[in-house]
């Protein structure tokens, strides 16, 4: 990295979190504009701005972790663990096109955040030895934004669109037409004498990001030529991953205590990576540094995050849910009222990652605990408790 980004002092990207100097620039997320380059050793030159900040267990990214993740992040796909479906499918493509010396088919990455979407887009760059451009569907918010980007793309390039689903309209129609015939449109002037100019667009490859798939238009969608998704991480990929970076970090940590920070990482390696920076910290300060299965539990007790991954909210929805409507159904903006949050937070935040779990179910009356909510906070459940496993299909609205 030659200079440090915008807004980043110099020394925060050198020597931040142990990470040995020189460590690659970190990377945007939200709605954040950045460029980077990727080559074939794999190292990347990065621009980013803008920061903001969520839970310890959110899968989003936080603030200058994007240094850190950076650090962490594998540079070949040999190095990414994980994924081994879509590893093996993005391998075949890859291989392919530099066969037939042409870029590849446009890749589409769904899934939750924090699973290595970023990463192996990062990746597609260094394993083509190509140049990587980075922006998000946030920051293109007019047909101009994206015709600027694309009318500088050089052969072969490869453009990252993260949150794509969250584009402007005129700048996604737009997008139509450099997917399919490397070229756009260039309107100059209004009205009945306005005139559309066809402009060139050098041969490229987009990879598109995006957590809620079904919000991309189907034309758009049409044209990913690869589409993958991503699934959370068994217990013993996160593992895997902690010993990874571990070995970055400095850390000493044995078999017990990966398998303690893996266990409450929600299945998420960004998760799972930023536990552990937290564990070192407890350890390195009130323990030798050893990360054992004690320290790692004592550390994330300290900082609010049980045997299965629930933070305080996770846990604040759980006991209203119990303790004040005996199990429910209750509406979601009483849900709200009842821990002091927003309605968007408790449905955002804390609600996909207890359904998951078979703790919370939606119905159309509204939100219910099942018994297994019970068990987890250490009550009795009623005889009329539903059992873990019941699923219910989303109503319309959301019950209130």
């Amino acid at each position: 990295m030659k200079d440090s980004p915008p807004g980043i002092p110099a020394e925060s990207s050198r020597g931040r979190d142990g990470l040995p100097p020189g460590s690659p620039g970190g990377f945007r997320e939200g709605s954040v504009h950045g460029s980077g380059r990727g080559s074939g050793d794999g190292s990347y030159e990065v621009e980013i701005a803008g920061s903001f900040e969520r839970e310890l267990v959110s899968a989003d990214v936080q603030g200058d972790e994007r240094l850190i993740e950076a650090a962490l992040r594998p540079k070949r796909l040999a190095e990414f663990i994980g994924q081994p479906r879509v590893r093996e499918q993005l391998s075949l493509v890859l291989e392919g096109a530099l066969r037939r010396n042409r870029p590849p088919d446009h890749v589409l990455m769904s899934g939750p955040p924090g699973l290595g979407k970023t990463t192996l887009a990062m990746i597609i760059a260094a394993e083509l030895g190509a140049p990587l451009r980075v922006t998000s569907g946030p920051a293109l918010e007019r047909a101009g934004d994206l015709a600027a980007i694309l009318s500088t793309l050089t052969d072969g390039e490869v453009l990252f669109i993260d949150e794509i689903h969250r584009m402007a309209r005129p700048a996604e129609e737009m997008l139509y037409l450099a997917m399919e015939d490397f070229r756009v449109d260039i309107v100059v002037g209004k009205g009945p004498g306005a005139t559309a100019i066809p402009l060139e667009v050098a041969p490229f490859t987009l990879v598109g990001a995006t957590t809620r798939a079904g919000l991309l238009p189907a034309p758009l969608r049409d044209r990913f030529g690869f589409t993958a998704h991503m699934e959370f991480y068994e217990q013993g990929e996160l593992e895997t991953v902690l010993h990874r970076s571990a070995r970055l970090l400095g850390v000493d940590l044995p078999e017990e205590g990966a398998a303690e920070i893996a266990g409450r990482s929600r299945g998420t390696p960004r998760i799972a990576n930023r536990l552990l920076r937290r564990v070192r910290d407890f350890a390195e300060v009130r323990a030798d540094g050893l990360i054992t299965r004690e320290i790692a539990a004592a550390a994330l007790n300290l900082y609010e995050v049980d045997a299965e991954g629930l933070d305080r909210l996770d846990r604040a929805v759980l006991g209203a849910l119990l303790r004040k409507f005996g199990g429910g159904p209750v509406g979601l903006s009483t849900l709200a009222v009842a821990v002091g949050e927003e309605p968007e937070t408790v449905e955002v935040v804390a609600e996909p990652f207890l359904v998951r779990q078979g703790l919370l179910a939606r119905t159309p009356r509204g939100r219910v605990a099942t018994a297994a909510a019970w068990v987890h906070l250490g009550l009795v459940p009623p005889p009329d408790a539903f059992g873990a496993g019941v699923a219910f299909d989303d109503p319309p609205d959301n019950p209130q």
